[in-house]
């Protein structure tokens, strides 16, 4: 009895210093602040559209730079149609400087922006890079998940961040709302 009593302490003792998500699929998406990697401010309001992808991505974690091209394609591909992206660097172990080489590398044609403290990272619930949510024209989170189902591009048999986007572009429900995020743990900052 004594060790079950000690368990559940622990756990809703964990449950206490966990950040709290407050966007979920279904939810809306209330603004949020940003940094550009020249620190100036940038809000969700002023960054939106009609539909509007986050992108938790990362400089040194192998998955999320596996992803690179793909997003480089989803934005080619995306934009043109109106989408907007916000491709978020919430690792504390990785500055702007780092943030806009890597950038600069990888010959991104979009804006990273840093999550100072991922403090919209624990608002989303982000927990991985990349990880992907899909917001519509009324600030309703439609999707959150995987841009696919494989890291390596010759295995991928579902392109699940695609269909997302085609189903909300066409105003229907995504065919999954929720996939299972896979890559590396972003690395948040020391909680004081």
């Amino acid at each position: 009895m004594k060790h079950w009593l000690t368990a559940l302490i622990l756990i809703l003792g964990a449950g206490l210093l966990l950040p709290a998500q407050q966007f979920t699929v279904g939810s809306t998406v209330t603004d949020f602040e940003l940094k550009q990697l020249d620190g100036k401010p940038a809000s969700f309001s002023t960054l939106k559209g009609n539909v509007t992808v986050v992108i938790f991505i990362s400089v040194q974690c192998p998955v999320s730079n596996s992803y690179n091209q793909r997003m480089i394609a989803l934005y080619r591909d995306y934009s043109p149609k109106g989408v907007k992206f916000i491709f978020v660097n919430a690792n504390h172990t990785e500055p702007a400087a780092a943030v806009e080489e890597h950038a600069r590398q990888h010959n991104f044609e979009f804006a990273v922006f840093k999550d100072e403290n991922n403090v919209v990272a624990d608002e989303f619930g982000a927990t991985v890079t990349p990880e992907t949510y899909v917001i519509d024209s009324s600030g309703t989170l439609r999707y959150h998940g995987s841009i696919d189902n494989s890291q390596n591009e010759s295995r991928v048999t579902s392109l699940r961040l695609r269909e997302a986007l085609d189903a909300v572009l066409a105003g229907k429900q995504p065919p999954q709302t929720e996939t299972k995020a896979f890559g590396c743990s972003i690395k948040r900052a020391p909680r004081t």
